[in-house]
Formats: C-alpha cells, structure tokens, sequence
C-alpha cells in the first residue's frame, strides 16, 4: 500500500500543472465577458463583426488545443502510472525471492516494505502487519512469539548495525544473522538470514581443528607450523614448548629470529629454504642449536603443505632431540623412523575415537593391520562396524572402561588380522575437554605376539636345560612335589637317583666342550631310553636326576645299575670314541624324606659318598651321611658368619732364592694363606674350609677380603718384598676381577710390581677365551700372573703356550719324591728346563729337607717354598724379614 500511495502521489504535480495552464488561459475570456455586468465595453462597438467573430474562433481553437493537451497529458500520467507499478511489482517479486529476510522503513521507522522471506523465518504471516506498523511493533510481536531472543529494543539495533551484527538464536535451534543499515534519507534497511548451517560447520571446524590440536599434543615429537610468507609461528605443541622451554602463546605469531639465538635461527631458516625449494617439498636433515647456552643436535623434517589449489599455504616441521644417541646405530635407525613420523608413522598402530557415539576419527597406516581396511574406509565407523561380534563386544566393554577410569589402562587381547589371530597389547588414554568431560579416546595396539611366544619359550627354558632340553633342578622339584602329593597316605615308594657323569671334564680338556657338550646330549637320551618314561632332569653340569616308582629300593637300584651300564657303552661322537661312566646315589620317598628338597639333598649325600668310594658305584642314604651333611652345612653357615665378622686372618710363608743352603737363600717374597681360628672348633684346617668356600660361592668374598688385606699388609713392609695371593676360578667367573685388583691396589698404594696372582688352570678350564682375555688384562696392571700347582692338572702345557705366565710353580707332589723317584726328578728338571725356555720364574713349593733344595738349586730352579725355609705365621713372626726389626732398632736409637 505504501508503494502503491507513493505512486499515486507522485502523478500529482503534472495534472496540476495542465489544470493551472487551461485555468490561464479561459480566465481573461471569462474576465472579459463579466466586466461591466456583461456590458460590451465601448471600444467593442468600434470593432468591425469579422474581427469579432476571428476573435471568438481563436478563442475555441485556443481552447481546443489546451483540452487536447489535458488529454495528452492525463494519458502520459496513465501510461507511466502502469509502468511504475509493473516495476514496483517486478522488484516486490525479486526482494519476496531472496533467501533473507528484508525489512525496509522510512525515516520514521515506519514499515514500507516487508518480505516474504522475513515472515517465513518468524513465522509470521501478512495479516499479523498492519498499516503505519514501525520497525518497534515489530520487535515486540516478534518478542511476544519468542522469535526475537533476550535482547532489548535498544541492544537489537546496536548489535545488528555493527560490523558483525547480530545472531538470534531461535527456539527450534536455528540462528539468524541480522544486519541493519542506515540509508542518507533517514530509512533503514534490515536484513535477516538464516545462518545455521554455516554455524554448524563453524562448530564443526573448531572442534576438528581442537581435535587435531589434542592429538597432536600427544605425539612425543616436537612439532610446528609456520606461515611461508613471514616465517611466523602458527602452531606449536607440548613437545615443542618443552624442548624449547617457550609457551606456545608467545612462539606463536613470532619467527625464529625472535625467538631464538642467531646460530639457531640461522640453521632453522636454511631448512625452511631447502623445504621450499626441494622439488618435493620435503626436508630431512641434522643441525645444532642453541638451547640456553646449550648446543643441541636436532634431527628434523620439514614438509611444504598445500591448498587446494596446490599452492604452498604453511610449513610444517616435525624434530628430535638426539643429542644423546646420535652415535648408536641403533639410535640412528630410530631417528631415522621418528623423522618420517607424524601421527601417521608412528610404529604403533594408532586409534582415536569420540567417546559420545564410539565412531573412530583417525587412524594411522600401521592401524589397517588391525582394522583389516584402509584407514579412511574406518573413519565413522564403530568397533561393531568393524570387528565380529565377540570382538567387537570385548573391545567395547574394555574402551568403556578406560572411559570410567579416565587414565589409561594397558591389556592385552586377541584380534583377527589378515595374517589370522595376532596377540596386541593395547593402551587406551582418555582425553578430557575444557569441562573435564572425557572427549576423545586414543588407543595404541602393539603387536606383541612374537614377543609372547618368545617369552614362552624362555618360560620353557627356566625350567629345561637349554643344552638337553631336559628338565633343571627346578622343574625336577616340581615333579618331585607333584609326586609325593600323589603317593602320601597311599603307602606307595619311589626313588629319587642323582646321576653323576665320570670323566666329562677329562673329556672337554682332551676334546673341547663342544665335544663334551655333545657327550652330555648323547648321555641324557641313554638316561631318558633307560627311565622308560620317567623323570629324567639335568640338575647340574655333569649331574642328573631321576624319579623311579615301584618297590624300593629294588626299582631304584636296578635303574641304576642300568643307567651304568647304559653310559658304560663307548659312545661314537664326531667319528671320535668316547668313554664315560655314572656314579649314582640315591634316596627312597617316604623313608629319606618327607618332602622334595630333602629327598634331593639325601639323594646328594649318598652321592657324594659313592663318589669317595669309588667311581661308578650306586649308594643308598643312609641316616649318618645326614649328619655329615648337616656338619658340612653348620661350617658353612660359621664360615659365612666369620667372613663378616672378621673372624679370618693372614698367615705368611716366605718364599726364598733356590740356593744351596738355607742361610744362602734370601728371602723375596711371601704367599698369603687364610686361618680360621673357629670360637667353638679351633684352627680349622684350610683343607677343610677351602672346598665348602669354593663349592658355596663363599671364596669370592674371602677372596676379595684375602686380596685386600695382603697388598694392605704388603704396603706397610719397609723392605719392596713381593707378596702372593691365590685367585680363586669362582672369582673370575662371578664379578670384576681386574676392576677389583685395580681398586685394591689403588686403595691401600702397593706398587703392581710387587702383587704377583697364583691362579691354577681351572680358570681357563672353564672358560678359555674369556679367561685369557682376563689375565691379559690384569698382566696389563703390572702386577705378576703365576701358574700355581704346575703338573696336577691336563692341560697345563696349552695354557703355557696361549699366556705368557710371570712364573710356574711346581707342585709340592714332585718335590716330595725327589731323591726318592727318579722319574719326580727326571719330571721337575724337565719344567725347570721348559720354563726357561719360555723365559719364565720357576718356584717349587713344599721343600722340606736340605737335599730337596740342593738339588733344585743345582737345576738352576730360580726360587722355593716350603717348611724348610718357614711355615705359615702371623707376618710379625717376620719382622725382621719385611724390615720391621731394623726400623724399630733405628727408632729406639734415635727415639
């Protein structure tokens, strides 16, 4: 209507125009008749009739073309009147087309246009409108149907004519962007859309873009963003601040000129070039920065990322720190991968998921093994999407789980994979919002099925010798517990066997212990062929142990007498005859023992008997043997106790120049040797206490302590004597032992030149190469390696050749025999002779008698020991031969 007024409106000053222009001219006639009360003025009668009548037809022809003009000019106004309204109604029906609403008003703020768009977005229909309606009826029928939002008239105009108006959210959850503007005639114009879509995908993004951010806050590497244009930071996560000790907020918006220091930028800007110029837009290299005065070695990967238009838009790096692994290969290789990582190269497979519906948002490339499709073929779907249903159940009851707890859980559980059912050790995290509401939910799956089935076998390893695939000791107690639970109460027997291998270590010195461990192979299949199913057991190096039922001792003792027999038999091994032979003792289940490690330790006795009688015997226990054992065992609970408390001490024998006489001999040296003053027993005998010390492990600490106090005791000696200690091969086997002499002499400042190792060859028995290798290194110290108890053993003539030995000491077993036996003499002139071939000391122990030490001195033997020259005593018995004497004497003189 307003329209349709303002047109009609603007017709009018044309039409009265026309009126006022016929009114011109009629009015002068019309004067002209009524002068003078119609009267004809006088000058009238002077005129002629023609110039009247042309007069009065000029008149009407006047009139006539003034009437025509009024025509002419009232068609015109009609024509564009037509012409106006068409075009009214053609920009009507564009404005009620547009997807906004509009709202016009005059300069009044009154309502002259309205579209249909606007309606349709309030609910609101025509008839709700009324004439002279302004833009503040409106805002209060729009609040009466709760379409306007909790804004006051006042703020609504404010909001919607700022730059980025106002947003109106609506009761059906729609929102509505109103802008107003304010035209130079005083109206207005407002428009109204309807913007929840474009909102939605709003929210959308910042939650993506949130996301992203969360996970990539996650990953362990140092990652960024950088713009290309000005190398400003964009982006950086928790790694990167901590690397860096910068917040994010202020790296952010600011290049690493800014940031950093000159070196560092330098070599950061260098990559960021490389990146932009490499063909592929990627970067890899090495590089040291400066990390508040420290210099760092960082590995990094620089990608060029692209728009859709594949037009660079942003840098993206990724680096470690490597400083500390950079010269491992293995730590190279490592960084090698972490520097091809993103989220998507991580070694792991790698899942995320939204808590609220359960549908998976990412997943990396090493995740397609478990999820048995590609990656973006899972993005959206469920675990029901993915895995069978009783998967799929286990996977959601455990994801709910770490859902509740809100910290991470780690498990294992079988999942079906291309290559079939693979065991993955899987950790799931739950990440919060801002709330503290869980939000996202990342799962790591760890294949660890191999390591399983390795650890399975190591499982089977613990308790089976690796050599035989036998049972250990171990699994045989094991057995033997399972087997008294069977046989208790039912007044059934069994035997326990401990089988002892003869001549397995002659074997591995004539043949080597790959050959010897051939021969054990060989004699645990003739012992498990002999058992017929029984327990068979290896429980040491060259022992065995088994389990027979049936009568006792009958069963066992024929077992027995078998298995000897059975490993009496040559055996045939790498072409080569080899002979062996078994010793057995054993102990019988109820009678022996009541539980496992009895009936063992009794079975052990008895072996240990038969041994002493003679090799390749049986032996039953019997009740006395327990009581040797149970002395044995009290030694070595005294001995362990007297170690700690000092109980122990240092005898010194001297050991002199081979002269002819004993006053000719001078002292160079002494050998420390243990005593044991026990409170209850006495001096025990080092025959007695050496064994259980070497068998118990004990000998490494009193070897440590015998070590220590010697060169302590050494070191106080006015006189540069040498002093001997014996190392035991339990002590080169168990600890350190160059590190150990190394401390030792370092603590108490004995010269090395004056420490001289008795070792005998079981150290090298046991293991040749790493017992070479660790006299090489204690020879490397300066301090003397000699060959103790020299003739005793089997190799003895090898081992002189492989290590170039200080000194060879004879045993006392030849000396005793000199002029008694020749062939004890033939044999000690032959060494004395062989050692000085080799250019190697030779000492002999155990002289007693003057003749002894004639006779080695004429052999040109270079030195001895033994009683002859002194026993064993506390170092003060020789004073006066470590010089203490004299320097006492020198005192009292001078004191």
């Amino acid at each position: 209507m307003a329209e349709k007024n303002w047109h009609e409106g603007s017709t009018l000053p044309i039409a009265v125009q026309a009126v006022l222009c016929l009114a011109g001219t009629v009015a002068p006639a019309r004067a002209f008749a009524l002068s003078d009360s119609l009267t004809p003025p006088d000058y009238i009668g002077q005129l002629g009739p023609n110039l009247i009548w042309e007069a009065l037809i000029a008149g009407v022809v006047v009139c006539a073309f003034l009437a025509s003009v009024a025509l002419w000019v009232h068609s015109a106004l009609r024509r564009t009147r037509r012409s106006q309204l068409r075009r009214n109604a053609f920009v009507s029906s564009a404005m009620n087309s547009l997807n906004q609403g509009v709202v016009m008003t005059d300069a009044q703020r009154r309502i002259i246009f309205c579209n249909n768009r606007y309606l349709e977005i309030y609910g609101l229909t025509r008839s709700d409108l009324w004439a002279g309606m302004t833009g503040y009826d409106i805002l209060e029928l729009r609040r009466k149907r709760g379409v306007l939002g909790g804004v006051s008239d006042d703020e609504f105009y404010e909001k919607a004519a700022s730059t980025n108006g106002l947003i109106t959210e609506l009761p059906d959850g729609r929102a509505i962007l109103v802008k107003y503007f304010i035209l130079p005639n005083g109206g207005s114009v407002a428009t109204h859309l309807d913007v929840s879509e474009q909102r939605k995908l709003s929210r959308q993004l910042a939650s993506t873009k949130q996301f992203l951010e969360s996970v990539l806050d996650h990953v362990p590497a140092c990652v960024a963003a950088k713009n290309i244009d000005d190398g400003c930071y964009i982006f950086a996560n928790s790694a990167y601040e901590r690397f860096w000790g910068l917040s994010r907020d202020y790296a952010v918006g600011r290049n690493a000129r800014e940031l950093f220091a000159a070196s560092s930028a330098t070599s950061i800007e260098a990559a960021d070039r490389a990146a932009l110029e490499a063909a592929d837009g990627r970067f890899r290299n090495e590089f040291e920065v400066d990390r508040g005065g420290e210099r760092r070695m960082v590995a990094s990967i620089r990608i060029v990322v692209r728009n859709e238009s594949n037009k660079p838009e942003f840098l993206l790096l990724v680096f470690e720190d490597i400083t500390d692994r950079r010269s491992l290969s293995q730590e190279l290789e490592s960084t090698k991968r972490f520097l091809e990582l993103v989220v998507d190269n991580i070694p792991v497979a790698l899942i995320v998921e939204q808590v609220k519906d359960g549908r998976y948002l990412l997943a990396n490339r090493s995740a397609e093994t478990i999820l048995n499709r590609r990656r973006e073929e899972a993005t959206g779907l469920t675990a029901s999407d993915i895995f069978n249903p009783k998967e799929a159940k286990l996977i959601i009851a455990r994801d709910e789980a770490a859902i509740k707890k809100r910290g991470m859980i780690t498990e294992e559980h079988p999942i079906s994979t291309k290559d079939g059912l693979r065991l993955f050790l899987t950790r799931r995290a739950t990440v919060l919002n801002d709330a503290g509401e869980p939000q996202y939910l990342i799962k790591t799956h760890e294949d660890v099925t191999d390591r399983r089935q390795t650890e399975s076998r190591m499982a089977h390893m613990a308790y089976h010798d690796g050599l035989t695939d036998l049972p250990n000791r171990a699994a045989f107690l094991q057995a033997l517990t399972q087997m008294i639970e069977a046989c208790e109460g039912t007044g059934e027997e069994f035997a326990v066997l401990c089988v002892d291998l003869d001549g397995l270590k002659e074997v591995n010195d004539v043949f080597g212990h790959a050959l010897g461990d051939k021969l054990l192979i060989e004699v645990a299949q003739r012992l498990q062929d002999s058992a017929r199913g029984g327990v068979v057991a290896r429980l040491s190096g060259d022992e065995f142990g088994l389990i027979i039922d049936g009568k006792q001792p009958e069963a066992g003792l024929a077992l027995a007498q078998q298995i000897g027999d059975a490993v009496a038999q040559e055996f045939l091994i790498d072409g080569r005859p080899v002979r062996a032979g078994a010793t057995t003792g054993m102990s019988i289940f109820p009678h022996n023992g009541a539980d496992g490690a009895s009936l063992l330790a009794n079975a052990g006795a008895a072996l240990f008997r038969a041994k002493q009688k003679s090799r390749g015997t049986i032996s039953l226990y019997q009740p006395e043997m327990d009581q040797q054992i149970r002395d044995r065992r009290v030694l070595h609970q005294d001995l362990s106790m007297a170690i700690k408390n000092g109980e122990l001490s240092l005898a010194f024998q001297p050991q002199g120049v081979a002269r002819h006489s004993v006053a000719e001999s001078d002292i160079i040296g002494f050998e420390a040797l243990a005593r044991w003053q026990h409170p209850v027993r006495g001096q025990v005998s080092p025959a007695e206490f050496i064994p259980i010390a070497e068998e118990s492990g004990l000998i490494v600490e009193m070897g440590e302590w015998i070590l220590r106090e010697a060169c302590r005791e050494a070191a106080s000696w006015p006189k540069p004597l040498q002093v001997a200690v014996n190392l035991s091969p339990a002590q080169f086997m168990h600890g350190d032992v160059v590190g150990l002499v190394h401390s030792i002499l370092i603590e108490t400042g004995l010269a090395p030149g004056r420490l001289e190792l008795e070792i005998t060859e079981g150290v090298l028995i046991e293991d040749f190469d790493r017992g070479l290798a660790l006299l090489r290194r204690l020879k490397a110290l300066g301090v003397r390696i000699s060959m103790d108890d020299f003739g005793s053993g089997y190799s003895s003539l090898s081992y002189l050749q492989a290590f170039p030995f200080d000194k060879i000491k004879i045993d006392r077993a030849f000396i005793i025999n000199l002029g008694r036996n020749p062939q004890s003499a033939a044999i000690v002139r032959a060494v004395i002779d062989l050692g000085h071939g080799l250019e190697m000391s030779i000492i002999a122990e155990g002289v007693e008698t003057v003749e002894q030490l004639a006779f080695l001195a004429k052999e040109g033997c270079d030195g001895v020991q033994g009683y002859l020259l002194g026993k064993p005593l506390p170092i003060g018995k020789y004073a006066n031969l470590v010089g203490r004497a004299e320097r006492m004497e020198l005192v009292l003189k001078t004191g």
